[in-house]
């Protein structure tokens, strides 16, 4: 499944700003695949992950890496 940007008000499967990565469940070794800097750069501009890709996000370190960029910047 591919992990992308996109504007909240286009359709669930319609077009997308930007493809951020890909993630395989079916693959235990290198099912996922992550743009870390643009996830981060996203993220920065105010994008708001699904709950499944903020899952995602979380098990591999970049939501911490996030969260404590914000706080660096308060």
């Amino acid at each position: 499944y591919p992990v992308v940007v996109a504007d909240s008000r286009a359709p669930r499967d319609g077009r997308y700003i930007e493809q951020v990565g890909f993630f395989d469940p079916n693959m235990k070794v290198d099912g996922i695949k992550l743009d870390e800097e643009k996830i981060l750069n996203w993220l920065s501009k105010g994008a708001v992950p699904s709950e499944t890709v903020k899952s995602i996000l979380t098990n591999n370190g970049i939501w911490k890496k996030f969260a404590d960029s914000k706080k660096k910047g308060e």
